[in-house]
């Protein structure tokens, strides 16, 4: 299987119907990889796909997060002006590239609304039903999970994707562990094309000062 869709990816435009052959027999034997990360109890200790499986080269190029509260807009972490995240573990060796820190602060935790834009380019090959679920824990207790599709991708293209987040209500307590465990609060980011796995990110939070 592994060396098939090296096989297919390495042709380019003229096996595209081989491609979208090859998605089918996959969607038909494999078992359902959303409802398998949806199952999941804790947050992923490794990552559960290869960095080669992403056959269709999306590259994510930009990210933006703002606080979309109504009278409270405000942009909390925006690449393109040089925000950076915190330095990843330094073991993650070529992963660190899909493993990524966020220094958020406390003041993150009162906000309702949160809005983030992704700009990524495409490769060779169309992308159907482009699917990201992403689960967000504490220690080993889900606060929540989201779910997003974009339903058609041109091939060499970039395109920007906004995606709305409205947080769970959070009592005084929870706020105050949250703030006193820094990188406890734990997510991740699976990406599927056609309900098959191609990417997994994850990610970890500090809220405290």
């Amino acid at each position: 299987r592994d060396r098939r869709i090296r096989d297919l990816a390495s042709l380019g435009n003229c096996n595209r119907q081989a491609m979208a052959e090859y998605e089918e027999e996959q969607a038909e034997a494999a078992p359902s990889w959303p409802d398998y990360v949806n199952a999941l109890t804790g947050p992923t200790e490794n990552f559960m796909c290869r960095l080669e499986d992403n056959v269709y080269d999306l590259k994510f190029v930009d990210f933006k997060i703002r606080s979309l509260d109504e009278g409270n807009e405000c942009t909390l972490f925006d690449l393109s002006r040089g925000d950076s995240p915190s330095p990843p573990p330094p073991d993650l060796g070529s992963d660190a590239a899909r493993f990524i820190r966020y220094h958020f602060g406390p003041h993150f935790l009162n906000y309702n609304t949160i809005g983030t834009t992704l700009e990524f380019v495409n490769g060779a090959y169309e992308v159907h039903n482009f699917r990201m679920i992403e689960r967000h824990y504490f220690r080993d207790q889900l606060i929540t999970s989201y779910d997003f599709t974009m339903p058609f991708i041109m091939p060499n293209s970039r395109n920007t994707w906004e995606m709305i987040y409205t947080k769970p209500e959070l009592t005084d307590e929870w706020k105050e562990a949250l703030m006193s465990a820094p990188w406890e609060a734990r997510s991740d980011s699976f990406y599927f094309v056609n309900e098959q796995l191609i990417m997994h990110n994850r990610a970890e939070y500090n809220y405290g000062y």
